[in-house]
């Protein structure tokens, strides 16, 4: 199954990135948190993980081009299907760092 990977949202009210440079190429073979890019974004340079492992079947965005949140950047070839969790657990570590923030302060508060 191909996986379209697409650019997510790397801080809150960030529209667009720049692939400022590419660690993978076309062929490459990427574990899920690899780094495949390193993206530039009007506040800080951010990593780019691969959300899957796989093969890179073929970048989208040359280095230096500005591309929108939610556009296909990659693509990757993956064994059998990708669990829809599996994509949507961008989002629960920042629930699990929001729930980490709480916990301190209900113990200081014994």
């Amino acid at each position: 199954m191909v996986f379209e990977f697409k650019l997510p949202d790397v801080g809150e009210g960030i529209a667009e990135g720049e692939i400022v440079e590419w660690h993978v190429s076309a062929g490459d073979r990427v574990e899920e948190d690899q780094v495949m890019a390193d993206i530039e974004t009007d506040k800080a340079v951010v990593d780019l993980p691969a959300p899957v492992t796989g093969t890179v079947v073929d970048l989208y965005a040359e280095e230096g081009e500005i591309v929108p949140v939610g556009t296909v950047v990659a693509t990757i070839e993956v064994e059998g299907e990708v669990p829809d969790e599996e994509v949507e657990e961008t989002a629960e570590p920042a629930d699990e760092a929001a729930e980490s923030a709480e916990e301190p302060a209900d113990a200081a508060g014994d």
